[in-house]
């Protein structure tokens, strides 16, 4: 991945990161290879040539201690959007609003990251960055090849090819690429998500992430498998 981009640009990093978490208790702060959940993705958004700022926002003191023992900065969230209804772009655009109440200069980008995504490196932070500049594009997110079937049930009890005819059986070599979200980084003009209040709008670009680096913590054994994956070369 290139370090330099079409045209220089840096963008405020944003990691929501709440207490609450139901599927695992205290995610965000679980050790993972020796350190927080959360410590892996502010130690690489702050090796990113594209992030000028990094914010964890948070309604939880604990992982605010640990955000800024990484070197984060930290707004604390209020309790009405830290529920488990409560969206991303909610928190996002209240740090967005917060920094604009303390009258300090927005960038032109602004970059979500989750901390469940701990495998993320810094180059597929500057990856989707440079994606969306190169592109001329709105916004921008991270994606990994994605070959597989998907089906669905029909109404009627028939099994349906959701991205394929089932009477039709391309190989992969065939067939047009396809991509699934990895939810790990996001790239949105500033200007335009306060506008829509939504992380896609626009022209959206792609930045493919391989497949070894794709991984969100979402059941126990996720951890067991990141553990694994994070003894390997960095």
């Amino acid at each position: 991945m290139p370090t330099s981009t079409k045209r220089s640009m840096t963008g405020l990093a944003i990691v929501p990161a709440r207490g609450g978490s139901k599927g695992i208790p205290r995610k965000n702060l679980l050790p993972l290879a020796g350190k927080p959940l959360l410590a892996h993705t502010i130690e690489q958004a702050r090796r990113a040539h594209s992030v000028s700022r990094l914010v964890v926002s948070t309604d939880d003191a604990e992982i605010g201690a640990v955000a800024q023992a990484y070197g984060a900065e930290v707004i604390w969230r209020p309790a009405a959007i830290s529920g488990d209804t409560a969206t991303s772009e909610s928190a996002l655009l209240h740090v967005i609003g917060t920094l604009q109440q303390e009258q300090d200069p927005l960038p032109e980008l602004i970059i979500f990251l989750q901390c469940t995504s701990p495998l993320t490196l810094a180059e597929d932070i500057d990856g989707v960055v440079h994606a969306l500049l190169t592109e001329e594009a709105d916004t921008a997110l991270a994606v990994t090849p994605f070959h597989y079937f998907l089906w669905q049930q029909g109404k009627d009890g028939d099994a349906v090819g959701v991205n394929h005819d089932k009477r039709v059986r391309l190989l992969r070599q065939q067939r047009t690429p396809e991509y699934r979200e990895t939810g790990a980084v996001y790239v949105m003009r500033t200007a335009g998500f306060l506008k829509t209040k939504h992380r896609f709008f626009g022209k959206t670009a792609l930045y493919v992430v391989p497949p070894e680096r794709c991984l969100e913590i979402d059941e126990p054994f996720d951890f067991q498998l990141a553990e694994w994956l994070l003894q390997g070369p960095r």
